[in-house]
């Protein structure tokens, strides 16, 4: 029997004749199914998102005598200044999702870090810590002055290490919080081993900005779509020569900084005088150190696993 075409002409006799919809001989078995979404292409689905549908505006922070001009993102105009320090190799466009979240209750602020993103520096490959600290706090004051509003800072992985380091300079008066990311000292340091091979590894040239938002999904660099592909357009920078986009910071290049990141996290952490958050992906994260640190600080900390 030819089912496709019994099913045409019930579907043409209940066009024609509506009146007999009712009657079971007259109804589609497939007439309660709901028709299938059409299907993305994967330049759709890979397509990059407006920034300007997650931060209000962008802003270059020109830094007084210096050639250091870093961009940064803002959303929100009341409340404490939530100021977002991104991981190593991303831009401040990682806190995208984040912003749009917490910019009607607070001021967001995510800055692009020297050697990432759109800002400009005088070397983009120096990532030292006192350097990135330097950096955070001439922008904190080129934008604020010598009344800063209550600042909330939060950092992802490289980020949090930044972080974790201005406030334990405490030389930011209106300091109020500190987020850390992801990060904690020994498992950090444990890492590094990796990570020039993992660096090498990942792929270093896209045909276009949706292959790129494409691999960085599949590879896991990120897990979030929508976040990949609002952020991941302003890490990459096109090659003239090579006639195609590769990726904007040089961290293979600057391996000489990264233990400085880590080391002597934990103890800064704890001793932030300010009330603080780590969030996690898991426990098994946590070093032995910031574990017993922790329970001798647990009036001044709180955790929270995620994942």
């Amino acid at each position: 029997m030819d089912n496709s075409g019994n099913l045409t002409t019930l579907s043409e006799e209940s066009e024609e004749q509506p009146q007999q919809s009712s009657s079971p001989s007259s109804t589609s078995a497939f007439s309660n199914i709901s028709p299938r979404p059409p299907s993305q292409s994967s330049s759709q689905k890979y397509s990059p998102l407006d920034w300007t549908d997650y931060f209000d505006q962008e802003d270059d922070i020109c830094i007084p005598d210096t050639e250091n001009v870093f961009h940064v993102y803002k959303a929100g105009s009341e409340g404490p200044v939530v100021f977002c320090l991104h991981g190593g190799g991303y831009s401040g466009l990682s806190f995208a999702l984040s912003a749009s979240k917490i910019k009607d209750k607070s001021q967001v602020v995510a800055m692009d870090l020297r050697g990432h993103g759109k800002s400009i520096s005088d070397n983009d490959l120096d990532l030292s810590i006192d350097t990135l600290c330097t950096d955070v706090l001439a922008v904190l004051s080129t934008m604020y002055g010598d009344s800063p509003p209550a600042i909330i800072l939060i950092g992802h992985s490289m980020g949090g290490s930044v972080a974790v380091h201005v406030a334990a300079k405490r030389t930011l008066p209106s300091l109020a919080g500190l987020v850390v990311v992801d990060v904690v000292e020994g498992t950090a340091l444990a890492s590094l081993v990796h990570m020039q091979k993992i660096l090498s590894s990942r792929a270093k040239h896209f045909a276009n900005v949706e292959k790129a938002i494409e691999w960085s999904v599949k590879s896991g660099s990120l897990r979030n779509i929508d976040s990949a592909r609002v952020s991941m357009p302003a890490t990459l920078m096109y090659d003239e020569p090579k006639k195609c986009y590769v990726h904007r910071s040089c961290l293979e290049e600057t391996e000489q900084y990264w233990r400085g990141w880590y080391e002597g996290l934990s103890e800064k952490f704890l001793s932030s005088p300010v009330p603080k958050l780590l969030l996690l992906a898991g426990t098994d994260r946590l070093d032995r150190r910031m574990s017993r640190m922790n329970s001798l600080h647990s009036s001044s900390i709180s955790s929270l696993e995620i994942g």
